[in-house]
């Protein structure tokens, strides 16, 4: 009985969600405008062109995390 009330609180909360977010950055009630880096398609594609003409240089590859990538030997307390 209460996961009917839990699931329909979590898709009640996901529709207020929706219309928040689509009347605040889509209709822009609180004003403003979308930026000409955005709307405009000419000026993304250049961007992009100039992104991917960039020379690619890189080191060797980095371990995120080295302590797990090591091989401990464990011995034993006898030896």
């Amino acid at each position: 009985m209460a996961a009917k009330y839990i699931a329909a609180g979590l898709l009640g909360s996901f529709a207020i969600s929706y219309v928040c977010d689509h009347f605040i950055s889509e209709k822009k009630i609180f004003g403003g405008t979308t930026p000409h880096t955005v709307s405009d398609k000419d000026w993304w594609q250049a961007t992009d062109k100039k992104f991917q003409a960039w020379p690619r240089t890189a080191g060797p590859p980095v371990v995120m995390n080295p302590i797990s990538r090591q091989n401990f030997i464990v011995k034993d307390i006898e030896s």
